[in-house]
């Protein structure tokens, strides 16, 4: 009896070794000629020392159907379990491409699914490491029905629990769609791609030669799709912002973010924001100036920095109150909304929205892109989208007119008139149906024509209409603004406001969820 346990725990040593091996010394050296991690070094690099546990690290598949290189590696090529990132519990799976090439197969996918069910049993953010080939084809159709189940959990995990994926090597075919139904993705340059049909296929269908970093690289997808919300150089510096990301997220919907003393005070003004905005309409400024002036510490973690750069997203905190702003950058075609930036935008406040962050919009707006191009594709499908996201948004709602506050992209950004909780203007604020320009040249078009200097007349009418419509005043004589404030001490009335919005609540109307126009 003492003999055989002895065998069993000399086995179970045996096998955990050859588990950690993954695919062996030789795969694992050609890993690291790539510039990539292996699973398990990644793993140890995401989460805080020594806090890694462990699930499934002898499950195998079924093997090889078609009987070639039958043998059936320890832990199926994926290392799946929990941790923690600073003191706070997720859960993670990392495929092992040095395995089967990271394929996914039933027993693969096994390992995914549990951990999955577990984050969201126990209310724990998600962590995906991609590093596959796609489906296992020597596995058929068990392996699109092992993509199906995580599919199905990505789905019931969305809003519950924050899914994050990382692509650190190929992703290919159905593979694409977990990600890109997750919350956040991020890809390493030079070393991951995403494609639904790899270049191979292109060439064949399309006749075009095209290579994988120029179809589906991480630039490609960081600033021409939008697949990406970070594109960062390497594996060690991904995982290192995926754990400042997590730092700013709540657990799961039923939570608010970690409160993070930065030591910065609330009343701090800044007295240089009163001459951010030119005096001249038609000059442009940088709104992350604005940006970091008010956050602690000046830290902002932006979303989607390379897509719709009109636009600007992403996570700050204000009196250590993590918030999510949205803010128009009037250096990137004059902060104007188009189709990219308003389903941009929308994402971002849905999530917020979902995991009880407050939003902050700060507008800079001269209206939506004119032009076939954007109307052809949909921006008044899009720019619903983002006035969908606003309005069904029950977190604490703050929107700060910074300059111009023009049409119907005023409304959509956040106003006063779908119901955001506060709306404060600058001195500069420029809020009217359309800029001085347009509007003069409809309303005194006869009187413009009429006159000996048309040039003059135009100018002397745009000034007319400014004084009269393009300030802050009559808005806020109509209610529309809560308060005109002084640019300096925007960061102290933010905060104030945050903290007596903290306990705001809402009713929903009864339904099972509105139809927003996708």
């Amino acid at each position: 009896m003492v003999l055989a346990l002895h065998d069993n725990l000399t086995r179970l040593e045996e096998m955990r070794q050859e588990a950690m091996q993954g695919g062996g010394d030789k795969r694992i050296t050609a890993q690291h000629a790539r510039g990539k991690l292996t699973a398990r070094e990644r793993i140890d690099l995401l989460l805080d020392e020594g806090s890694f546990e462990e699930f499934d690290i002898l499950k195998t598949g079924r093997g090889n159907a078609l009987g070639e290189d039958n043998y059936c590696y320890l832990g199926d090529g994926v290392v799946t379990g929990h941790g923690t990132i600073d003191g706070r519990e997720v859960f993670v799976f990392s495929q092992d491409f040095t395995v089967f090439g990271g394929s996914l197969g039933e027993a693969h996918s096994q390992k995914i699914t549990k951990v999955m069910d577990q984050a969201v049993r126990v209310g724990s953010p998600i962590i995906g490491l991609n590093d596959s080939g796609g489906a296992r084809i020597q596995e058929g159709v068990d392996a699109l029905a092992a993509y199906g189940e995580i599919f199905h959990r990505n789905v019931e995990a969305s809003g519950v629990v924050p899914q994050i994926s990382c692509i650190m090597g190929p992703c290919a075919g159905g593979a694409v769609y977990s990600p890109a139904m997750t919350d956040f993705t991020f890809m390493v340059e030079k070393s991951s791609n995403m494609f639904v049909t790899g270049p191979n296929v292109v060439k064949t269908v399309i006749h075009q030669d095209i290579t994988s970093e120029e179809l589906g690289g991480a630039q490609v997808h960081g600033s021409v799709s939008g697949v990406a919300h970070f594109v960062m150089p390497n594996d060690v510096l991904c995982l290192r912002e995926v754990r400042r990301l997590i730092n700013y997220l709540p657990s799961n919907n039923r939570q608010k973010a970690p409160f993070l003393d930065l030591w910065d005070p609330p009343e701090r003004s800044d007295p240089a924001l009163d001459y951010l905005v030119p005096s001249n309409p038609n000059q442009t400024y940088d709104m992350n100036v604005l940006i970091y002036s008010i956050l602690d510490g000046a830290e902002f973690l932006e979303i989607q920095a390379g897509y719709a750069r009109n636009i600007i997203c992403g996570f700050g905190r204000m009196g250590g109150q993590t918030i999510g702003l949205v803010a128009n950058q009037p250096s990137v075609l004059a902060g104007v909304l188009d189709s990219d930036a308003s389903t941009k935008a929308a994402r971002f406040v849905r999530f917020c929205d979902a995991f009880n962050i407050p939003l902050i919009c700060l507008v800079d707006v001269p209206g939506f892109m004119p032009g076939p191009e954007q109307e052809h594709g949909g921006i008044i499908r899009h720019g619903a989208k983002l006035l969908f996201a606003f309005i069904e948004a029950t977190v604490p709602r703050i929107t700060v007119i910074v300059r111009k506050a023009y049409g119907g992209a005023y409304l959509v950004m956040n106003s006063k008139h779908i119901h955001c909780d506060i709306n404060y203007a600058w001195p500069t604020a420029e809020i009217a149906v359309m800029g001085p320009r347009g509007a003069s040249e409809v309303i005194y078009r006869r009187e413009i024509k009429e006159s000996k200097d048309p040039d003059a007349t135009l100018a002397e009418k745009m000034e007319q209409y400014r004084k009269a419509f393009v300030n802050p005043l009559l808005s806020a004589r109509r209610g529309y603004i809560d308060d005109v404030i002084f640019p300096r001490d925007t960061r102290h009335r933010l905060i104030r406001t945050l903290q007596f919005l903290e306990s705001k609540k809402t009713r929903q109307p009864d339904r099972k969820h509105g139809n927003i126009p996708l």
